[in-house]
């Protein structure tokens, strides 16, 4: 069985590198395409406003590199201001990065990875009257601005990059055609909602009921089920997590978890 990887180009080529150091047969198809945000000077000023904020949460690895791309020379990471991750993918960048004392992140051993996981080791702090500033896309998410807010924080947002819908090349057209003709033979990793709104849309008319799928959250395997995928789990959102499935996968007939 086939694995393929749905996450934006850079990450999934990481994704498959490791996936094949493991011993699984793994492929990318990226689903969601990333590019700059249209207009660097709201991240430049950020920059130079960091040490006014308590928090700086990154909603993906997308938003820690877009954001760390536009540092202007001479700007560091304040020591007093923390920097938030919802997920192990995040949490790595941020630590490359070089902002590792001052990460707050969910739990390793959290039911899921997410804002409300991330809130977990936040709640105990007191917000009122600090300020926090949301790296992410265009949009997204408001559950953790909505209960920050609630606790007298003032939450603020900067868009680090733009999202743009899948370009798959020839390769990729030619995997996505393979998955349709043999779907029992591929295994779909899904890390985003978007990303199988996007597969319904390049392949619209396609039958997934004998494949399968994994997902790396709730709202990521419903949205897989929605779309007729026949077996969707729910794993943590690494290589080797989706690995140790693979050695002990359920039949695709098998009831969804």
């Amino acid at each position: 069985m086939r694995v393929i990887v749905t996450r934006p180009a850079d990450q999934a080529a990481a994704w498959v590198a490791r996936l094949q150091e493991l011993g699984v047969d793994a492929a990318a198809l990226p689903l969601i395409g990333i590019a700059p945000a249209d207009d660097p000077a709201p991240l430049a000023a950020a920059w130079h406003s960091l040490a006014q904020y308590a928090l700086v949460m990154f909603v993906s690895p997308n938003a820690v590199a877009q954001f760390f791309a536009r540092r202007p020379e001479g700007c560091e990471w304040p020591e007093q201001t923390l920097a938030g991750s919802v997920g192990p993918g995040s949490s790595r960048a941020l630590r490359e990065a070089g902002v590792g004392a001052q990460l707050v992140e969910p739990a390793a051993d959290a039911a899921s990875f997410d804002s409300e996981s991330l809130w977990l080791q936040l709640q105990h702090r007191d917000w009122a009257g600090r300020r926090v500033l949301v790296v992410r896309g265009e949009d997204g998410r408001e559950w953790l601005a909505q209960t920050l807010r609630g606790r007298g924080a003032t939450v603020e947002f900067v868009a680090a990059y733009r999202r743009l819908p899948p370009r798959p090349d020839a390769a990729g057209q030619a995997l996505l055609d393979a998955a349709q003709a043999r779907p029992a033979a591929h295994l779909w990793h899904f890390s985003s909602s978007e990303a199988v709104g996007h597969l319904r849309a390049l392949a619209p008319a396609a039958d997934w009921s004998q494949a399968g799928a994994v997902a790396s959250h709730p709202r990521i395997a419903a949205a897989a089920r929605a779309a007729g995928f026949g077996c969707v789990d729910e794993l943590p959102p690494s290589p080797e997590a989706v690995a140790e499935w693979m050695r002990h996968r359920p039949p695709i007939q098998s009831a969804s978890l």
